[in-house]
């Protein structure tokens, strides 16, 4: 077999391939070979007597190359110990050696032809042990900036949210994160339960950021809010021209995305029957295959999904398959609702504070405990989402640095709490009654004086003094 190829003058040359050669030129070729290594290389026979020296080598001794063969290696480097390596048949690699007064690397690898050492290879790998330092030192460094880079990557792809952010002193909630914690040692699914905001994604945020995928991302994916002919693709990925509109380089799915780390689904009872089919056969076979696509991507995922549905309701009525239930529901983690650990509240009400502290004129906001009662005692069918976006809206209009009843809004201070509702609700005119009075014996108790008090009200002092006396109010 012969090359075709064009010299510099564009001529078409044929060129012999190595096994077409003749003996001389592949003696040539390897000499060339041997006197192109970067560093010094020699080669001698069983007796320690030089066959080869290159010339990298003989420049650095300062030798004809051509004029060392036949020579002794002690006749050429003092202390070699090629002849010995040739006695032993043991090779030497990477160890140090003095040559003209530098300490050098070298190597020293026996040659063995029938179970006989035949020749020895010799090669200085560095020209002092100087510049190993340097390396050593330059792979430290660099080790320790790729420790770094681990942990700032850590950081960008890490949850969240951690075991530490998931605030409840109720015991329901100190076993829901043991369970928790036990499975984030696992690699099997997690099915999450509970109704809207009560901190299912926070869980699932923590159980990845301890997992053995901490360092994998973390890719979220609801549901519910991709439109059913857009979740195939961003599930799955699609390859260019899959449809109209499509990418021209196509487009990885999330779960491909997720390789290594953790999918988390999130309101996974609202995925469409036929998505759910594709789901389990990657669940089952680690595999995907893109929108018009016919190649199966490997993947390799944790999955954590979650749900506000009944799914064993919704798998009776034939909305969610009975065979991707089962593969989900390995740990189950229920997170109960407000009104039922009300022992939370006020631990997480105080710890959410904090936060809206920090875009506030206040360092620390504190709660009045009248308030923190009235907090206590309503059912928050919003859960966590819901005290959250109440306390941001007192904030917005606090006046000063504590939450008193009449900042809370009048469906939490003054109506009775909802699992009371069967009872008559209070009129209007006492509901005024009894926000004006509170607000009047507020004002008295931050304040030093019915003046201040009045102007803190924003009415005269004259007003305040009848409005006491129409309340009942101790002057």
């Amino acid at each position: 077999m012969r090359v075709e190829r064009r010299n510099g003058g564009g001529e078409q040359v044929s060129i012999a391939t190595f096994h077409e050669q003749s003996p001389e030129e592949q003696l040539a070729l390897f000499r060339l070979v041997f006197d192109s290594i970067y560093n010094g290389a020699i080669v001698t026979d069983a007796d320690g007597k030089v066959i080869l020296f290159n010339k990298p080598y003989g420049e650095f001794l300062g030798v004809d190359p051509e004029a060392q063969v036949g020579k002794h290696c002690l006749e050429l480097v003092e202390n070699s110990r090629m002849h010995i390596v040739a006695r032993t048949g043991k090779a030497e690699i990477n160890v140090a050696h003095k040559v003209k007064g530098q300490e050098m690397v070298v190597q020293r690898i026996p040659i063995i032809r029938d179970g006989q050492v035949i020749a020895v290879f010799g090669q200085v790998m560095f020209k002092s042990v100087e510049d190993v330092s340097r390396l050593a030192k330059k792979l430290s460094f660099l080790e320790s900036k790729v420790k770094h880079y681990e942990q700032e990557l850590l950081t960008l792809r890490s949850s969240h949210y951690t075991f530490e952010s998931i605030v409840g002193v109720s015991s329901v909630v100190g076993n829901l994160k043991k369970e928790a914690l036990k499975a984030a040692g696992t690699d099997f699914p997690v099915l999450i339960t509970g109704e809207s905001g009560t901190g299912k994604e926070m869980f699932a945020h923590a159980i990845h950021g301890v997992s053995p995928r901490k360092l994998g991302p973390f890719v979220r994916i609801n549901c519910g809010a991709i439109p059913r002919e857009l979740l195939e693709s961003e599930l799955f990925g699609y390859e260019r021209g899959a449809f109209t509109g499509a990418s021209p380089q196509g487009k990885p799915g999330k779960l491909e995305i997720a390789h290594g780390g953790t999918v988390f689904l999130d309101e996974i009872g609202d995925m469409p029957v036929e998505m759910q089919v594709k789901l389990l056969r990657v669940l089952e076979e680690k595999e995907l295959e893109h929108v018009g696509g016919n190649a199966p991507v490997p993947t390799d995922f944790r999955l954590i999904a979650a749900s506000n549905q009944n799914l064993e309701e919704s798998v009776r009525e034939g909305k969610f398959r009975k065979d991707l239930f089962y593969r989900l529901n390995v740990i189950r983690l229920r997170i109960p609702p407000l009104r039922e650990r009300r022992d939370d509240i006020l631990p997480i009400a105080r710890q959410l504070l904090q936060t809206l502290a920090q875009d506030s004129p206040y360092s620390e906001i504190k709660i009045y405990p009248q308030a923190e009662q009235a907090l206590v005692e309503y059912d928050w069918p919003g859960n966590v989402r819901e005290l959250y976006n109440i306390l941001s809206r007192m904030v917005c209009f606090l006046e000063k640095d504590s939450i008193h009843v009449v900042d809370l809004p009048f469906f939490i201070r003054d109506l009775k709490p909802a699992r009371e509702t069967e009872k008559a609700a209070p009129s209007l005119n006492h509901v005024i009654s009894s926000t004006a009075k509170e607000a009047i014996l507020n004002a008295l108790a931050s304040t030093d004086s019915k003046t201040n008090a009045a102007v803190l009200l924003g009415i005269h002092r004259t007003n305040l003094y009848k409005k006491m006396r129409k309340y009942g109010i101790s002057p």
